[in-house]
């Protein structure tokens, strides 16, 4: 398996240390990674502020570390226009997608990430549904143009579920179209890892990893001298191999079904210990260690 980190890292957005697109690739590669994700969005890989030249130009740097472009994130949300249907909501987030598809390939890559959608109340779950498969469907075909795959990420609402991920693909029906299955979001839900790795491996293009503690959480009743759960735990990212997700069993899977593809590693919230750039240069090592030592 190929390593890989996410910009996002050192995008700041947590109020951690702020590194740009470029000092970011710098940084990753100095780490040691063989591979860069880059996120689709300001202040990072806007197509705003990427022309296909720009593109050519950050190419070149990319190889010229050594590294790939194991993926570009676009950020979507296919049910979020529903509230203001005089908008092309759809329309523009298909748009988007194409246009990282166009620069991914400018930058020798093959992949776009994507989210399916945020479930809205008030509205049918078969037409959310049906607006989220039909813009999947229309972002494969018009990424194919440019060579590039399309992975949905096992993040948002629809389709997060396994079963319903794997059903979701199985509609959708689309040869460039593969699962960006992530261990934490199994996890997190309760579901079992083993049989659902197996079950996915033959969509399994990509994978993003995160370590987490769970943190349960409760309320004090004084009427009651007493305290009652409160649900759902809170959830805080830690070292890689410091938490409790079961990322052996996850990559034995991974590995049993013949995955050799890319493992991207991300800090994607706050994380224990700030966010000062030594603090994030240590958990992005401790992956490359982890990854070498155990995974």
């Amino acid at each position: 398996m190929k390593t890989s980190c996410f910009t996002v890292s050192f995008a700041g957005l947590w109020g951690q240390h702020r590194l740009s697109l470029e000092e970011s690739i710098e940084k990753i590669a100095d780490l040691g990674y063989q591979g860069v994700m880059l996120m689709g969005k300001r202040p990072h890989f806007s197509p705003l502020d990427y022309s296909l030249e720009d593109c050519a130009r950050l190419r070149d740097r990319v190889e010229s570390r050594g590294l790939g472009v194991s993926c570009v994130a676009a950020y979507t949300n296919f049910t979020g226009g529903l509230s203001s249907p005089e908008v092309p909501f759809v329309e523009l987030q298909v748009s988007y997608v194409e246009a990282l598809a166009r620069r991914a390939q400018a930058l020798g890559g093959d992949l776009i990430r994507i989210f399916t959608s945020y479930e809205r109340e008030g509205v049918p779950f078969t037409r959310q549904w049906e607006i989220t498969v039909d813009a999947i469907r229309e972002c494969c075909d018009r990424a194919g143009e440019f060579g590039v795959r399309i992975g949905i990420q096992n993040h948002h609402d629809i389709g997060v579920p396994t079963k319903s991920l794997n059903h979701m693909i199985e509609e959708i029906d689309r040869s460039n179209l593969v699962a960006m299955y992530d261990c934490w979001s199994v996890f997190l839900q309760g579901e079992e890892i083993a049989s659902n790795v197996r079950k996915m491996a033959p969509s399994i293009g990509f994978t993003t990893v995160a370590d987490y503690v769970i943190l349960p959480r409760a309320r004090y009743r004084p009427e009651l001298v007493n305290y009652e759960s409160v649900s759902p735990p809170a959830v805080q990212a830690v070292p890689m191999g410091e938490g409790e997700l079961p990322y052996r069993e996850f990559f034995q899977e991974l590995k049993a079904a013949g995955y050799d593809g890319w493992v991207s590693y991300e800090m994607c919230s706050p994380v224990r210990g700030g966010g000062s750039l030594e603090n994030l240069e240590r958990y992005a090592s401790r992956f490359l260690q982890y990854m070498k030592e155990k995974a």
